[in-house]
This record gives C-alpha cells, structure tokens and sequence, in this order.
C-alpha cells in the first residue's frame, strides 16, 4: 500500500470518528468541538493510534485555510438587517473588548507566572479572541436559541474578533524580535491590516456576487466552487497586500450572503458541509499536535489563565464595552460567558513557534490546555445558562420536506417556509382570514408527513410547515403573519412602499403588523381611504394617519383593490 493510500484511510476514519463523536455530543451534552480534540489525542502518538505527529508548519497551514472557510460561512448567514443593529456592540467587543481581554489575562500572567510584560501581553493576545467555530458550532447546532440581539451580538463579535488577535499576537512577536517599533510602527500595522482586510473583502464580495448572478455555468455544482474560490482570494489577496485575511474573507462572506444568489439553497449546504469538514479537520489536527504528558506539566499556569480569562478578563470587558449599548444584565452575563475559545488560540499558539520565540512550546502547551477548559466548561453549560438567565427562546421544529427553484435569475420572488408555533397569530386560522401583503401566496402546507393543498378555507394549525411565495419587498409583512411578534426578527423598515390589499381588515394590521390606525368607522382599508377621500377617491390619491401613509395604488370596478403604505422614517405605527 503506498503512503497516499494509508492517508487517505486515515483521514476517511478521522472523518468517520468525527461525525460519530458530534451525535454522542448531542447526546451526553459535551461540545462537539472538544470531542474532535479528544479523537484527535487519542489518535496521537501518546494515545492508541500511535500517529506521531508535530509539524506546527503543517498544523498552521491547515488550521488557517480551515478558519478562512469556517469564517465564510459564517458571513455568509449573517442576516444583515441584525448585523446592521448590533454592528456598533459587536465590533466594540471585537476591538476593544479583545485589547482589555489580552490586558487582563496580561496582568495575572505577570504576577501569577512572573513573565515578562511583553511575554505576558502575548500569551493573553493568543487567548483573547472568541472563536468563531466554537461558537457558530454550539449556538446552531445544540439548539440553543437565545434572544435575536444577544446570539447576534455573540456571533458578529466572534467572527469578527479574530484579525484584532491575530494582529496583537504579531505584534508581540515582532517587539519581542526587535522587527517592529514601538508606537506608529504598532498603529500603522493595525491601520493597515484592518483597511486593507476590510476593502479587500467589500471588493471581493460585491464581485463575486455579479459573478455568480451573471455567469450562466453549464452545471449548477460550479456556483458553490466559485463562491468557494472567492473566499479564498478575499483571504489571500488581503495577506497578499498586507491586510488581514481572517477579516476580508467575513466581510466577502457577509456582502456576499446579503445579495439575492442563483442557487442560494445550494451554496448555502455547500458552504456549510465545507464548514464541518474544516472544523473536523482542525480540530482533530490540533490534537494530533497534542502531548497528554506535556499537558499535565502545564496543568497549573494553565488553570490560572484560563480560571482569569473567564472569571475575571472576560466578563470585565464585556460589561465595558457594552454598557453604553444598554444591554441588560443578563444578557452580558451570557454574552461573557458565551466567548468560547477554540482553535484560534492553538493556532495562534503556533506563530510563536515558527518565529523562534524563546519559551514557545510551553506557551503552546498552557494556551491548549486553557482552550480545552473553556470549550469544556462553557460550551457544556450554555444552554443551562441560557435557560437559567431567561434567555431561551423555543425549539422551532425542522421542516419535513424543502422546496427549491433551481434558478430565480429572472423573477424577483422567493419561497420560504414558516413553522408555527403555539404564538404563532396564524395558528387556528383560515388562510383566506390572514390579510397576507400583496405580492404573497400560500403554495404549500405540509403537515406531518402530509402536504395540504391550500385554499381559503384550509385551517392552519400549531407545527404545520407553511410555504409562501412572496416578493422580497414584502417579507417583513409576512414575517408577521407566521411568528410572534417577540420572534418576527424585523422592525417595521420605513422608507419604502409596501403593497397591501384594499380589503385588508384595520383589526388585522394592528394584530398581524403591529400599525395602528385610528378609524372613524371605517373597517378596512379601503374603507379608510373610502371615508377619508370621498369624491377625490382616485389611483395616486393618499391620506396620512400619524407616520403612516396611504396611497390608493389600485381600482377595480370602483373598489380600491390594492393600498400601498408607507412609514415614515423615525416613525412609531
């Protein structure tokens, strides 16, 4: 058998042991992350497996394009209307917050363990950061739904705190080198890496979107390698030019994931199957990296970092940063409990290595040994605290069946499913009672393991899974029809115009979309136009109530058939 063969054994076991250990993680509750550490250790040299392994080079490498796709992913499911509302938080918590982090974990290591201040700055720079995979990991995939804010806020910082520590850890490195200047040589390697990431990734991401909307490829399978290869270059044009790849390839990721895309269902699980395979890949490398024996000589310094990092660095900085932003109490104790670590550290762990730093193995075995502890004790016990804080949100069940249009190059529509809940307002009602937008259907109702052909008369009831062809204009309005308002995840936006049908019911706009009007007698829409246009009802025609206007944009044998309504911006409805 040649060496390629036995690898390729290998990896398909590691591959197999991984995806095994994620379901015993369901199960028995310990991050899924931690367990892939655990095959990787026990598949060591100091393990059963035997597989001597420490190549820090190769471990880098790997764990670099790794985090570059895990990055993306993540970017990619960035719903932008939340990113844009915790955009100022999260970037605080992803810039200040990690400099205070790195300073706190900095002061105990220099008391605790006598290191040098800038030795000290740099083993908490590794560990400041919470890691995007662990954190994108145990948020989707053990069901912990936390309020809107709060899991947005947790996962835009983790994705985007990560070229703040990786610029602190080459800081450090190159002060303690003496390749570097204090001050403006520090400043400018920050302005730089940040600009540089930043306008890369805006840049990649704007074209890869008009690529992949414009280029018509002869099989569908080449849409999700091209966003693929654009994640890549966003990364490495950024390290090319000097700027921070880890930051241009979140930001491709979220300009990209925020445009309409051909086959968007299918780059999506793509993306997401290339997201596992590099978080099973790293995590089981990074064990293989691991001595057990070397582990527990740094048992001590390590359980002191780590024990400061998160009861004391972490929580100090979080309640910093984000007391400006008026979050409550309990959410910036969970979002400080919440910042996991995970491979960014180990593989931040290594930089020290390949540069030659004095006393870089024993920092690499203390910064493993805390990650280990945080993924442990943190990840496990989220969900508790998540419950315990007040902070869960309800399990929605995953559809039974998915529809997909293979391509809407050419028609400005979507089809999305909505579960109801319990609180859902359509539960219990007919369809034709739900005052839906014009511009949305019902297509679809599968109930168990059923599909329903709807019609008006076709009750909904509590778990159905309804699908809706709509315009993308009107999906806030929808969004109120199937969730509770505490859920429908959308203010009311203003500015634009949205379409509504002339019969819709004043009651039902005021239970389905929050807009209150204030009627004289009138019970509808077109009552209200009606009533207060008399003679000069006519298309073009509006009349304003508070912030909301309404314009007669439609008449059908002398009944206004469609209203287009309008917010006004800064408005209250």
């Amino acid at each position: 058998m040649f060496a390629v063969d036995r690898l390729i054994l290998l990896a398909g076991v590691l591959l197999l042991l991984g995806i095994a250990s994620s379901k015993l993680s369901s199960r028995v509750g310990l991050p899924v992350l931690a367990l892939f550490l655990v095959v990787g250790m026990l598949a060591g040299s100091e393990g059963p497996g035997g597989i001597a392994f420490e190549d820090y080079r190769l471990a880098h490498g790997v764990g670099t394009v790794a985090l570059a796709m895990i990055l993306f992913d993540g970017g990619l499911r960035t719903d932008v209307s939340t990113f844009r509302r915790v955009l100022a938080p999260s970037l605080t918590l992803a810039t200040v917050g990690v400099v205070m982090t790195a300073a706190g974990v900095a002061l105990a290591a220099r008391v605790a363990l006598g290191l040098p201040w800038l030795q000290a700055m740099l083993l908490g720079s590794i560990v400041s950061s919470t890691d995007a995979a662990a954190v994108f990991a145990v948020l989707r995939s053990r069901g912990v739904r936390v309020r809107q804010r709060v899991a947005a806020t947790l996962e835009l910082e983790s994705g985007s705190n990560d070229p703040m520590a990786v610029l602190l850890t080459v800081a450090c490195i190159e002060l303690l080198l003496g390749r570097l200047e204090p001050g403006l040589g520090v400043a400018w390697l920050f302005l730089r890496q940040l600009a540089l990431g930043a306008a890369v990734g805006w840049l990649v991401g704007r074209g890869a979107a008009g690529a992949v909307n414009r280029i018509r490829l002869d099989a569908a399978g080449l849409y999700p390698v091209l966003t693929a290869a654009a994640g890549l270059l966003a990364y490495g044009a950024a390290a090319s030019l000097g700027g921070s790849g880890f930051l241009s390839v979140y930001v491709a990721g979220v300009v990209l994931g925020a445009r309409r895309l051909v086959f968007r269902r299918g780059i999506y699980l793509f993306h997401d199957g290339v997201a596992w395979i590099a978080q099973i890949t790293m995590f089981v490398l990074l064990g293989l990296l691991s001595f057990p024996s070397r582990l527990l000589a740094a048992a001590g310094p390590a359980l002191l970092v780590a024990g400061i990092l998160v009861f004391v660095a972490r929580p100090l900085a979080v309640l910093a940063c984000l007391v400006p932003f008026r979050y409550s109490p309990r959410d910036v104790a969970f979002i400080a409990w919440g910042g996991l670590k995970g491979a960014v550290p180990i593989i931040l762990a290594t930089y020290p290595l390949l540069a030659g730093v004095p006393g870089a193995e024993v920092g690499f075995d203390v910064v493993f040994f805390a990650v280990v502890v945080s993924a442990v004790t943190q990840g496990w016990t989220l969900p508790l605290a998540a419950r315990w804080l007040g902070l869960q949100r309800p399990l929605v069940a995953e559809p039974p069946v998915t529809l997909e249009i293979a391509s809407l190059r050419d028609v400005d529509g979507d089809i999305v499913e909505y579960t109801l809940a319990d609180d859902s307002p359509a539960a219990g009602r007919r369809i034709r009672d739900l005052s839906f937008p014009d511009g949305a259907i019902v297509a679809l109702v599968a109930r168990g393991q059923e599909m329903v052909a709807p019609r008006g008369s076709t009750d909904l009831r509590q778990g159905d899974h309804v699908f809706v062809l709509l315009r993308p204009a009107v999906r806030w309005l929808v969004d109120r029809i199937f969730s509770a308002p505490a859920r429908a995840g959308r203010a009311a936006p203003t500015g634009g115009e949205f379409p509504l049908r002339g019969a819709t019911r004043l009651a039902d706009l005021e239970e389905f979309y929050g807009i209150r009007l204030d009627p004289s007698g009138a019970t509808t829409l077109a009552g209200l136009l009606r009533e207060r246009l008399g003679d000069d009802l006519e298309v073009g025609r509006s009349v304003t109530v508070g912030p909301v206007t309404l314009t007669v944009r439609e008449i059908v044998d002398g009944q206004v058939e469609t209203v287009g309504l309008r917010i006004a911006a800064g408005g209250d409805p």
